[in-house]
């Protein structure tokens, strides 16, 4: 029987998706690219999540892609043919994901990093860019990670491969926080308790809008964020937002604590 590399479980509408292959580092390999890939579509096509966390077990957040497959494999064969699809599902996910990293994360794994909208590690993590030591390019992950990162420090950092701490990636936009390791729960909870406050339609939507190439022209830009706002503000959650705040209460899909499941889907 083939063993679970990815773990699953719902608490309050947030899913946490646990890399759970600490003796291979969290590798992409197969199975977990496979796994990971299931967690992502499920949580996506399930409404009662709100927020999905990209949690891990061992030392290590991912290492990148499992060397050991990609030996005498031809660019047919190579598992990096599969990212692509992991990494864009994360980017355009409707719900917000969140990168909860207790330890360093290298190449493909800084590409999930990046691809996440919020990533928070604890101060001790590091981070590279180590493609070009093994004579490959980082070239798929590249799409998440470039438009977050400063232009000089992915020169730099894509160029040497050098290891870089969480301070660095805070610095040039690869992490929104990194704390110490006795503060990760709780920063992660900051942010997904925020997150959760959000309308689900509201945060899909501006999820959309924050990577949507803008209109040739402001005037055309204008128009186009106009007609965006106006059709939230008439819309039937953007009215529940605005009646739940006059009559002092929680809007409707604020979740209530409502237990927690565990599966293996």
């Amino acid at each position: 029987m083939t063993e679970t590399l990815v773990r699953h479980r719902v608490a309050n509408g947030t899913a946490t998706i646990t890399l759970d292959s600490p003796r291979n580092r969290n590798a992409l390999s197969a199975t977990l690219r496979r796994e990971l890939r299931a967690h992502l579509l499920a949580d996506i096509a399930d409404e009662s999540v709100r927020v999905i966390v990209l949690d891990h077990t061992g030392p290590v957040f991912c290492s990148g892609m499992d060397l050991r497959e990609s030996r005498d494999a031809t660019a047919g064969d190579q598992g990096v043919n599969e990212f692509p699809e992991i990494l864009e599902l994360i980017w355009t996910s409707p719900k917000p994901v969140v990168a909860r990293l207790a330890g360093p994360a290298r190449a493909g794994g800084v590409g999930l990093v990046a691809a996440a909208d919020i990533a928070v590690a604890v101060d001790t993590a590091t981070f590279a860019f180590s493609e070009v030591r093994l004579g490959v390019v980082p070239a798929v992950i590249s799409v998440t990670v470039l438009p977050r990162l400063a232009a000089k420090a992915a020169h730099e950092l894509f160029l040497t491969g050098e290891t870089f701490d969480a301070a660095r990636a805070v610095d040039i936009g690869l992490l929104n926080s990194a704390v110490p390791a006795d503060r990760l729960d709780a920063e992660i909870d900051r942010f997904t308790g925020m997150l959760a406050k959000g309308g689900p339609n509201a945060l899909a939507a501006t999820k959309a809008m924050l990577r949507a190439p803008r209109a040739g022209s402001l005037a055309e830009e204008f128009a186009e964020m106009l007609a965006l706002s106006a059709r939230h503000f008439a819309g039937e959650e953007g009215q529940e937002g605005i009646r739940a705040f006059a009559e002092k209460r929680l809007p409707g899909w604020v979740v209530a604590d409502a237990g927690s499941t565990d599966d293996t889907r």
